[in-house]
């Protein structure tokens, strides 16, 4: 075979193992418990060697859970190396620290075997909805406080599960039955892409995954540093400001861009918080890698060498290098902020390729009910459930901003009818909020208004894990800033609640949540009087904010 057909069958082979690991992923969609699984879609799945790189990951899927899982992988050999697995084997943890940085995150590795030998592992992650403990919330003090905490253990042992382990599994949690249905999807995920991986080295006699390793990570690396050798040379500074909760937290980044590699540093950012918003380091990797590759490489696939060239200095002490035993529950309302702060340094370098600032962290608010809560008077079922939902991304340079779509997690937002299925509460309004999307050349998207109520009028809790409230997105070059966020309740006073913590909605009353804009990009006045005119005619923007702001009469 000549080397030009051999590059072609190369490509193929790699084209052909991302089918492997989406397939993976969405069997897991269609076989999950969680409603997190089921209709957002957060999840990872990928595909790796036997050293623990990363070949290939599924195109469904969230930069937290697979960026972060990358690194877990080469936990799980070191507890349990390659040459020691068989098959039918299955391994787990939800170790914040060696998996994807909180414990309602659960990753499973599971070796693939071809004529009884080992030949690669699959790896997943999914958030579940209830682990135990305080639940999804920033109110513990130490992860032990979080929930159950599951080290690298077996959870099948070839073929056959590990009975003590799910003993224990169904004990700690609220949801029993869903928890252990995501452990057994879990497991059947990575048996699916097992079984195609199979019939794919079959169909092209490859006895083991290493040339296509090497073709895979050498063509992605030298892709990579071809794409940062393109940007200017250079130390960009910038820092973002988050909500937090005992005090606003800082983060700070100093982004250098060499010949072949990005370094950063995050000297300055606020230290480590008595509560579960810190951030374990890998997080931080995962997220701040994912910021500069949707900037600098964003279509050279998802891989071990592709991200090798992004390097990340975080001081111990600060709130992204969180050490165990700190509290790390909602590690994402802080860690889904660094894309942003990635950008902001990226902006002073190729200021045409970043956005403005968005909504970032998700607005998924953990509800809970029934005697859980109100004791013997309660009205409802006990009932733990979480949904998930986004406020606008930023405005981009020559498109407006995404209304209410998640970014930079990508999950999806989850159908009301889907939550109310499983658990006794009713969306009252849902729809775009008018007014938020920060104005400018391109504006940002818009936010949405929720209001959530439980059945019969019942009293209810909910979990608050909101930002983007005292520190709205804000707009470049011009462009004004999203509006901030709002959390509270439909009395007559309008009565506003605590962005982060536990708290009660009573009887009578609903949860309403305003989620914030993303910010906009250039001169509002620059805005194409018939963009304007749509947008007031679709009822996003208002006469008056079309007059006072755009300079457009309507």
């Amino acid at each position: 075979m000549t080397d030009a057909l051999k590059a072609i069958q190369r490509q193929i082979q790699w084209n052909r193992l991302i089918a492997v690991v989406e397939e993976q992923a969405q069997t897991m969609i269609r076989t999950a418990f969680s409603t997190t699984v089921r209709e957002a879609g957060d999840l990872s799945a990928g595909i790796f060697d036997l050293r623990g790189r990363m070949l290939a990951q599924a195109v469904t899927g969230t930069p937290g859970h697979v960026n972060s899982m990358m690194e877990s992988v080469n936990h799980f050999l070191a507890k349990f190396p390659a040459e020691t697995m068989r098959p039918g084997d299955h391994y787990i943890t939800n170790d914040p620290w060696l998996g994807t940085g909180h414990l309602h995150d659960l990753t499973v590795v599971t070796p693939a075997f071809r004529n009884g030998r080992i030949v690669g592992l699959f790896a997943n992650t999914a958030h579940v909805i209830d682990v135990g403990g305080l639940g999804m919330g920033p109110e513990g003090r130490s992860v032990f406080e979080e929930g159950l905490y599951i080290p690298i253990v077996k959870c099948f042992d070839q073929g056959r599960p590990n009975e003590t382990f799910f003993d224990f599994l169904r004990a700690g949690s609220r949801t029993p039955v869903e928890l252990e249905g995501d452990v057994y999807s879990l497991c059947a995920c990575n048996d699916a892409g097992a079984k195609r991986l199979v019939e794919m080295m079959d169909e092209f006699a490859m006895d083991s995954l290493d040339e296509l390793a090497a073709y895979i990570f050498e063509s992605s690396l030298r892709a990579t540093v071809e794409e940062i050798a393109k940007l200017p040379r250079g130390t960009y500074a910038a820092e973002i400001r988050s909500d937090g909760y005992e005090a606003p937290v800082t983060l700070k980044a100093a982004m250098t861009i060499r010949e072949d590699r990005i370094e950063v540093d995050f000297a300055g950012t606020s230290g480590l918080s008595n509560r579960g918003i810190n951030v374990p380091p890998a997080y931080c990797r995962a997220y701040s890698c994912f910021g500069i590759k949707c900037v600098v490489a964003p279509e050279i696939p998802n891989n071990w060498a592709s991200l090798s060239p992004f390097h990340m200095r975080i001081p111990e002490g600060c709130i992204l290098n969180a050490p165990r035993p700190y509290p790390v529950s909602v590690r994402h309302v802080v860690g889904q902020l660094l894309p942003d702060l990635m950008m902001g340094c990226l902006h002073q370098a190729v200021p045409e390729r970043v956005n403005a600032e968005g909504s970032s962290a998700l607005w998924n608010p953990p509800l809970r009910g029934g005697a859980q809560v109100s004791g013997p008077a309660a009205e409802v079922p006990d009932f733990e459930i979480i949904t998930f939902n986004s406020g606008g991304t930023g405005a981009r340079p020559t498109k407006d901003g995404l209304d209410a779509t998640a970014f930079p997690s990508g999950v999806r937002t989850m159908p009301v009818e889907a939550t109310e299925n499983v658990a006794p509460v009713v969306f009252w309004r849902k729809e775009l909020r008018p007014d938020s999307a920060g104005a400018g050349r391109t504006r940002g998207g818009c936010g949405q208004v929720m209001e959530i109520g439980a059945k019969n009028d019942a009293e209810f809790a909910v979990n608050a894990i909101f930002d983007r409230v005292a520190h709205p997105p804000k707009g470049r070059d011009g462009g004004r800033d999203g509006a901030p966020g709002w959390v509270g309740l439909d009395d007559p006073n309008g009565t506003p609640l605590r962005t982060k913590g536990f708290q009660i909605v009573p009887r009578g009353r609903h949860l309403v949540l305003k989620l914030p804009g993303g910010g906009g990009m250039g001169d509002p006045r620059q805005r194409d009087p018939a963009l304007v005119r749509r947008d007031v005619a679709d009822g996003l923007v208002s006469p008056e904010v079309a007059r006072t702001v755009y300079g457009v009469e309507v």
